[in-house]
């Protein structure tokens, strides 16, 4: 299985940075895990609504060239989906059951995702309705997708 997480943006802060390295390093005895990093806009701080739709489709356009055709995409999301950590496992194990060997998660930047990529994603997917910086929520979703694969693997680190 690979995995791979597409983020607009790079990690700034190195404990964050430390953590996911050490979630990547977890997964690699189990599946292929990756993580692209695509360009944010610069913009500044206060934006119009227009600038704000400008700077999700420019990222978008960068978040959809690294998609290939064939990965099943999850859009993380503030009005996605809820699942526990035992539903993540069992999402990612009937997708590998059923030929969906590369899974993307995509993490949008600080305006969200744009409409063109909601409209490629096969699912969306939230962590809860509390906003998290996007940076952080990939080290999150690094440790939630280990916590899958542990569980998946009959493994005790999910308990």
């Amino acid at each position: 299985m690979h995995i791979q997480m597409i983020a607009v943006g790079k990690i700034k802060e190195k404990f964050l940075a430390l953590g996911i390295a050490e979630y990547t390093k977890r997964l690699a005895p189990y599946i292929k895990f990756a993580i692209t990093e695509v360009a944010d806009e610069k913009a500044p701080d206060s934006l119009s609504e227009k600038e704000e739709i400008q700077v999700r489709e420019k990222e978008g356009e960068r978040i959809l060239a690294q998609l290939k055709p064939d990965a099943y995409v999850i859009a993380l999301t503030l009005d996605g989906e809820l699942w526990s950590s035992e539903q993540l496992a069992d999402q990612l194990a009937d997708l590998a059951t059923y030929g969906r060997s590369h899974i993307v998660f995509v993490i949008g930047g600080s305006t969200g995702l744009s409409p063109s990529v909601l409209a490629r994603v096969q699912q969306k997917l939230s962590f809860g309705r509390m906003t998290l910086p996007h940076q952080l929520m990939r080290l999150v979703l690094a440790e939630q997708v280990y916590r899958a694969v542990t569980i998946n693997q009959g493994m005790k680190y999910h308990k």
